[in-house]
């Protein structure tokens, strides 16, 4: 089962440059079944209750995004996770599509 994120009424803005994801060795990692590979980029979301900081992980092309753009995630999943005593939620989505700006 696949946990998708309703990001209806949520603003997403990159708080930081996209970096490959590596594996502990140091090397990028490659998605299981295609081995495109996966890239880390941090983002601010804003919303009504407040502001978060997460870290989306994609797959493929280096996300063409900078600091400060506004995006849109493309099917934004949670993914909980638990590892030795540890636990949380990592976020995956299908791309980051930056959000033109309303015309000044």
């Amino acid at each position: 089962m696949k946990l998708y994120v309703d990001i209806t009424g949520k603003q997403f803005s990159v708080s930081k440059d996209p970096e490959p994801k590596k594996e502990q060795n140091g090397t990028q990692k490659l998605e299981r079944g295609t081995g495109r590979p996966m890239w880390s980029t941090q983002v601010f979301v804003l919303d009504e209750t407040g502001g978060e900081v997460l870290t989306i992980t994609t797959a493929g092309e280096k996300p063409d995004v900078k600091v400060g753009q506004s995006v849109n995630p493309g099917q934004l999943e949670a993914l909980p996770w638990a590892t030795n005593g540890r636990n949380g939620v990592a976020y995956r989505a299908t791309g980051l599509k930056v959000v033109a700006s309303a015309a000044k």
